[in-house]
């Protein structure tokens, strides 16, 4: 067995380890390799991957291509941990009808431009809700309509926690927040009720008119300032409010990670913080960053070394 199909057969139990449904890779994935080893490659390239799926037996009008090429895929980030010399096959070099969004992972400095930005909105009132917004979402991982449908009564001070309130999934849950979040919520309050003195809506975040906020308005806020701060300028989709949710569970799987915890007994935890209706959209974060999935592979070879012993 080549050094390919060693490293082919780890990744396939990592993978069926944290809950996937691996039958189509089970039975393409050896084909990739065993192309590969006949090309005398010790590694993926695009090169490779692009004749693989387009090899004459494949049917350009069918999914057979895109199916091959997402797999090819999934198995050069797995090697990208292993051999720096892996080529990733970009999106876009074969048709597909459907496809995960790629997440973007705000860096603290990303996160620090955006807070900064918001600041700089032409009110005081349109940049205290902006800023405490994005904060929120950064540092707990909720959901964008989760913050916006949030009411007044939904952050009990007394034991820091936030409501939220039949969330994606009709499920209702509290989230502990950190004393640095509930500060800055109680700041936003009381700037918001000096503003809006006869409120009309038991919202949290209102607007600039005292509405509850809609989706659009914080979408089209947080695109501009993206744009201005030249954040994501070279990603290969434009990052989305929704990412800061993405870079919440993937931060803190890292530092499980680099803790030394025990990451498969605290994903269910994540799970129910987040809101995940089922633990398998928990797992998809460890391959969502190629450094959480490199851990992840480390960890597994590391057990499988100790148990041979």
């Amino acid at each position: 067995m080549s050094a390919l199909a060693d490293a082919a057969s780890d990744y396939l139990r990592l993978r069926n380890r944290l809950g996937y449904e691996l039958t189509e890779y089970h039975r393409l994935l050896p084909r990739f390799v065993a192309f590969l080893d006949d090309a005398g490659l010790e590694t993926v390239t695009v090169a490779a991957a692009l004749a693989w799926v387009t090899a004459p037996d494949v049917d350009p009008s069918s999914t057979v291509a895109s199916h091959r090429m997402t797999i090819a895929r999934g198995f050069a980030r797995h090697m990208a941990a292993l051999d720096p010399r892996t080529e990733i096959p970009p999106f876009g070099l074969v048709g597909s009808r459907r496809r995960r969004h790629e997440p973007f992972i705000f860096s603290p400095d990303d996160i620090d431009a955006l807070v900064t930005g918001a600041q700089s909105l032409r009110t005081r009132f349109a940049s205290a809700t902006n800023e405490t917004v994005i904060g929120l979402l950064a540092t707990t991982g909720m959901r964008v309509g989760e913050a916006i449908r949030l009411d007044r009564g939904d952050v009990v001070e007394t034991d820091a926690t936030l409501t939220i309130r039949e969330s994606k999934f009709g499920k209702s849950r509290l989230v502990p927040l950190q004393p640095s979040v509930l500060a800055a919520l109680q700041r936003y309050a009381l700037l918001r009720d000096d503003v809006h003195r006869k409120p009309t809506t038991v919202s949290f975040f209102v607007s600039t008119r005292g509405n509850r906020m809609v989706y659009q308005t914080i979408h089209a806020v947080f695109r501009n300032l993206c744009d201005s701060a030249g954040i994501g300028t070279e990603a290969a989709s434009p990052p989305r409010i929704h990412d800061l949710r993405h870079t919440f569970a993937v931060r803190t799987l890292l530092g499980w990670y680099r803790a030394g915890e025990d990451v498969d007994a605290r994903l269910p935890v994540l799970s129910t913080y987040l809101g995940h209706r089922d633990p398998r959209w928990t797992y998809w974060y460890l391959s969502a960053a190629p450094e959480l999935l490199a851990m992840a592979a480390r960890r597994l070879e590391t057990t499988r070394e100790a148990n041979v012993r």
